[in-house]
């Protein structure tokens, strides 16, 4: 535990700790994860942390009402580039904890929840009060300790591609940093929307959203389809989460072939996860039979849905 991280609260059982009260915000921890590591240390199985956050949306809020608009907006512009970018950029990111020593750091919820689930917590109890999150985690595991968490606006995604291999994705980054640790978690809480999106999903970030909506995001893609690893029109690279919400039959046949950059998705509009399993038995059925025609077809059915009817995917 680092010397000025105290623990503030605790009750004993065998050894080892029941529960972990943090009084103050975890905003002002510099080594973050080394401090839920070591929380998770001192918990038994079963055992609780209790902390509290400040959210970067709740600091937007506070800063708006801060100084009359446009002054607002200005300050806000150049707020986010001080907490939010340069702490994320390789050649300033030392530079900037070493001058503010990880005090009042940007959090978002997602990278919150996030950490924690990445060090061995699972979310038991959330509670806004005074403009801060109150949360309660239970300790189910050992940290998994991630060697190279994304943090970066460049990310690289484990999807499952050809013969079941897990392919590293390459995407702009549209949720907040350690997102990847909360996805089995949001889907329980939210479920899906149309189109096969997570409902409500808080892990997006702000400029994230704009990538989505434009494809931005997907740019990045191209490495991977110059490296043969996906193709141009094929089956949405996945997660192992989402591919094991697809049924028997689909997986056997998503395995068979590479994923692609022009999804069916955009050829068929499908709504519910009913109906995107269907569109791709449909496309990935006719492209066993014929590859380039099937291929043709879809991309010349996805461009005319995607240009001239303007069928947006958010």
């Amino acid at each position: 535990m680092m010397p000025s991280e105290k623990l503030e609260k605790v009750t004993v059982k065998n050894d080892l700790l029941d529960l972990i009260v943090k009084v103050e915000r975890i905003n002002d921890i510099r080594f973050l994860n080394k401090y839920f590591e070591e929380v998770n240390r001192k918990l038994k199985v079963g055992g609780l942390f209790k902390g509290n956050v400040e959210t970067f949306s709740v600091r937007r809020m506070s800063l708006k009402t801060k100084f009359p608009s446009p002054l607002n907006t200005i300050y806000l512009f150049f707020d986010t580039i001080l907490v939010r970018v340069l702490p994320k950029l390789r050649v300033t990111k030392n530079l900037y904890f070493s001058l503010t020593k990880g005090k009042g750091r940007v959090l978002s919820k997602a990278e919150t929840y996030g950490r924690l689930y990445s060090c061995g917590f699972e979310i038991v109890e959330e509670d806004y009060r005074n403009n801060k999150i109150y949360f309660t985690v239970i300790k189910v595991k050992e940290p998994s300790y991630p060697k190279n968490p994304s943090y970066g606006f460049l990310i690289s995604l484990e999807r499952v591609g050809k013969n079941g291999k897990t392919i590293k994705v390459r995407k702009l980054r549209t949720m907040h940093p350690y997102s990847e640790f909360l996805q089995e978690y949001v889907f329980e809480k939210n479920h899906l929307k149309e189109g096969g999106k997570i409902k409500n999903d808080f892990r997006i970030s702000p400029e994230g959203k704009i990538f989505r909506k434009f494809w931005l995001d997907e740019l990045p893609m191209f490495y991977n389809f110059f490296k043969g690893e996906m193709k141009l029109v094929g089956v949405r690279p996945i997660s192992k989460h989402y591919f094991s919400l697809y049924s028997k039959e689909l997986q056997e046949l998503r395995v068979k072939t590479k994923p692609g950059l022009i999804p069916p998705f955009y050829a068929d509009m499908p709504v519910t996860l009913e109906e995107i399993m269907a569109s791709e038995i449909k496309y990935l059925k006719a492209y066993n039979k014929r590859p380039f025609r099937t291929d043709v077809s879809y991309f010349f059915k996805a461009i005319n849905n995607i240009l001239f009817k303007r069928n947006w995917s958010s």
